[in-house]
């Protein structure tokens, strides 16, 4: 159990930090375990309290491919079978007793005490399940689940997950099974499900969507008070009749403008908005209660720009596989996280790009409470067909009502580079698979931009996104060093042989991002396969090179940002500004200097680069110095 402090001040193990119970209990660590390789354990009734085929032990939430699980078996198992004994706590009366799973990958089957009580599909996306029927006070209650992950299957979004037994290129080793948090929770039968925020600062208002178990019989209000720092900024009561309802909170606790700029998100100011949030019976007496927290900021396009909070803001980033070689895509620690993002800030970078990875939401938490600002990217399926138009929709949904409330999260990224729709610019279907997924992201959250397809190929986007692996900034001033080069590059044929615009998306002001360049590979092992986009071969020919690259963009006043790939080693691809330990290859300061160069696209960032220089270097806690 955490402290009851507020949400946005949390320190510890929490999986699901903005929205907080207090009486939680932590299903981490050693489960029964057995593979079902000839898939005969629902036949045989593997579910059951007491069947004997669970002859292994498993460390949940480490997939089993890696070695922080204890099993440590990268081979072809389609079928895995967890099982774990949990404690009932107490008569839980009229209360109800929830199983929640960060994330299970791919599909997920949950037995209570050997009855069914739920499932899942969606390799990266939450769900949850009622165990309160088979759960019984004063003994243990037996919890089972059954997850499939098809290794050779295209049609199920895997992201960067290799589809060969053995990694090879850019694809990595697989994550299948449990691998992010699993944890019991205690909750009223009239309860929150979820909240989300969406700030409006040119009106000082919220607006605040809330979700309930069910509608409400009786008369029930809903009780929300925001604050900042132990400041009252607002306090709102409404009447709930409906399990969905959308409310909207004026900040009138503040008492103009000048105070309510003091109050709002940056990555250089990352201040946060506890909420907490109760429901009410009609004698007043507390139903449910939860602390959440959010971010007051605006994000949008206009005139060539990135803007944030009404300012151009230029975009620092690294590109983020979120991968450990001990764990996969499962974080060794929730401390390993908050680390993940000081260095991140400490290589002077102001944000990442997701890569085909729903990352665990501690991470976003640290992004949102230490100030860094983060794409959204949905995993990819390989192949098109109806069935991934259906699998990627339903999951994309998921990860939008996971993570939008989130001030980090600045843009989404539904598809990348053409993966999975491969004939996009000659398949009218492909084309408007993009395009739908566009207009539902938007249709869902239309306060943030949304990236269509990253890279090129764009049908419709709020930001053109280039990538190009020039190895010298020479190409680069050479591709979009004026407006005629980048006018050219955009409509012409260019890396991979793809168009950037091939239905010419109508210029509406989107700002240009490079997206992906870079990926230098510095001193990569001769003795194993490694993949890199171009080599250097000592300290000084990597620093010249990466200063050569960076120079070249922030000298183009045309171009809004960046995304340097990429942040770590990640198995066999070796281009890394660290090493898979997140050891950095040259000094931090070094680095730090090389990315923080100030761009001629937002020459008043200057001053603010200044200062995040001073007050980084004395505050750093990633022990990269």
């Amino acid at each position: 159990m955490e402290p009851e402090d507020g949400a946005a001040s949390l320190e510890g193990e929490y999986p699901r930090p903005q929205m907080v119970r207090d009486q939680w209990t932590d299903l981490n660590g050693p489960w029964d375990f057995a593979y079902d390789d000839e898939d005969r354990g629902e036949q045989e009734g593997w579910y059951r309290p007491g069947h004997e085929a669970f002859t292994r032990r498993i460390r949940v939430p480490f997939p089993p491919e890696s070695s922080a699980s204890g099993i440590d078996d990268p081979g072809f198992h389609e079928v895995l079978w967890y099982r774990r004994n949990v404690s009932v706590p107490g008569d839980l009366g009229p209360k109800r007793l929830m199983v929640h799973f960060g994330a299970v990958d791919y599909k997920a089957t949950v037995w209570a005490d050997g009855q069914l009580v739920g499932s899942h599909e969606g390799g990266h996306t939450p769900f949850s399940c009622e165990v309160t029927g088979p759960a019984k006070a004063g003994r243990d209650l037996v919890l089972v689940v059954r997850a499939e992950d098809a290794p050779k299957d295209l049609t199920q979004p895997r992201g960067k997950q290799s589809w060969a037994e053995q990694p090879h290129g850019i694809w990595y080793r697989r994550t299948s099974g449990i691998w992010q948090s699993v944890w019991l929770e205690v909750v009223p039968g009239l309860h929150i499900v979820s909240t989300h925020w969406q700030p409006a600062l040119r009106h000082a208002r919220v607006g605040f969507d809330i979700a309930l178990s069910r509608a409400p019989k009786g008369l029930v209000t809903v009780r929300a008070r925001l604050s900042q720092s132990g400041r009252l900024i607002a306090e709102h009561s409404s009447r709930l009749f409906e399990p969905h309802s959308h409310l909207d909170i004026a900040l009138s606790a503040v008492p103009g403008l000048r105070e309510i700029e003091e109050l709002w998100w940056s990555p250089n100011e990352p201040n946060l908005v506890d909420a907490e949030v109760c429901l009410v019976d009609d004698d007043g007496e507390d139903i449910d209660r939860v602390r959440c927290y959010f971010g007051l900021r605006s994000v949008e396009v206009a005139d060539g720009k990135f803007i944030l909070n009404g300012s151009p803001f230029y975009l620092r980033l690294a590109l983020e596989q979120g991968f450990w070689p001990e764990s996969h895509l499962a974080a060794p620690s929730s401390e390993a996280l908050r680390t993940e993002v000081e260095l991140i800030k400490e290589l002077g970078f102001n944000g990442v790009r997701l890569h085909q990875k729903i990352e665990d939401p501690r991470f976003l938490y640290w992004a949102d409470r230490l100030g860094i600002v983060v794409w959204s990217e949905m995993p990819s399926a390989y192949v098109y067909s109806s069935r991934v138009v259906e699998r990627v929709t339903k999951e994309w949904l998921e990860v939008l009502e996971r993570d939008r409330s989130h001030p980090s999260i600045i843009a989404w990224v539904p598809l990348n580079e053409s993966w999975g729709v491969d004939d996009i610019e000659a398949r009218e279907e492909e084309a408007n698979f993009a395009l739908s997924l566009y207009h539902l992201t938007k249709a869902v959250d239309p306060a943030r931009p949304v990236v269509s397809n990253d890279g090129w190929e764009h049908v419709k986007s709020d930001i053109w996104t280039i990538h190009d692996y020039s190895p010298t900034g020479a190409g680069l001033r050479e591709r979009y060093g004026d407006r005629e080069q980048l006018a050219q590059s955009l409509n012409g044929r260019r890396w991979q042989r793809r168009v950037l615009l091939p239905r010419f998306d109508e210029d509406r002001g989107q700002p240009i991002v490079l997206s992906e360049f870079g990926g230098l590979s510095y001193a990569p092992s001769r003795d194993e396969e490694w993949f890199g986009y171009a080599t250097v071969a000592s300290p000084t020919e990597f620093a010249a090179q990466l200063k050569d690259l960076v120079d070249a963009i922030c000298e183009n006043d045309q171009i809004s940002g960046f995304c340097y790939t990429q942040l770590t080693d990640t198995g066999q691809e070796r281009n890394g500004l660290l090493d898979e330990n997140r050891h950095p290859k040259l000094p931090v300061a070094e680095l730090r200097e090389i990315f923080s160069r100030v761009a001629k696209a937002v020459p008043h960032e200057e001053l603010e680069i200044s200062r995040r220089i001073i007050r980084d270097g004395t505050q750093s806690r990633g022990g990269l110095q």
